[in-house]
């Protein structure tokens, strides 16, 4: 059993602060993709940001996860994934239409997600949920990358690959939600 060493409406923890600081630098990755051509910082960036995302949920998990943090941590993936997705599809990197189905199962996700919690009903990620942020997150660093065409071949595959897991990932959460009424 994890000893929570926050409480569950604590908001000044090292998770939470890790979310934020991902939330903060998205912008900054953002401007490096647009404006920094050619070089290998942009995809390091996002290296960076990708690790953190596991590491502020590793300590969310070993000190105690919020409620605070529980709306943050997606917050701040679906803010980085679909910022940065948005710059590569407008410099032609990856298909616009992938995108857009990944961002209406988002938003359905997130509104099945809040009706849920006004009723008390916590729903947890599931593993082909995080199968699908990592198969997006690979996918952007792939296409960060400045010699990103010698992958072009494996991009739109992998892209295919992260909305099959996504649209996947959807369908359970709403079955799930059918067999728990």
């Amino acid at each position: 059993m994890i000893r929570s060493v926050y409480g569950p409406t604590a908001i000044k923890t090292p998770a939470n602060v890790i979310t934020l600081l991902r939330i903060l630098a998205t912008p900054l990755v953002i401007l490096f993709v647009l404006y920094d051509k050619g070089s290998y910082w942009p995809a390091a960036m996002w290296f960076v940001l990708a690790l953190t995302d596991g590491f502020d949920g590793f300590i969310a998990r070993k000190q105690g996860a919020t409620k605070s943090g529980a709306f943050l941590d997606p917050l701040a993936d679906k803010l980085m994934v679909f910022a940065t997705f948005s710059v590569l599809v407008y410099l032609g990197r990856i298909s616009i239409w992938l995108v857009l189905i990944m961002g209406v199962r988002e938003l359905a996700v997130s509104l099945y997600r809040t009706f849920a919690l006004r009723r008390g009903v916590s729903v947890p990620a599931r593993t082909l949920g995080k199968l699908k942020m990592v198969s997006q997150l690979f996918v952007i660093e792939l296409a960060l990358l400045p010699n990103y065409h010698l992958f072009s071949w494996f991009l739109t595959p992998l892209m295919v690959l992260a909305t099959v897991l996504a649209l996947l990932s959807a369908f359970q959460y709403f079955r799930d939600a059918n067999l728990a009424s």
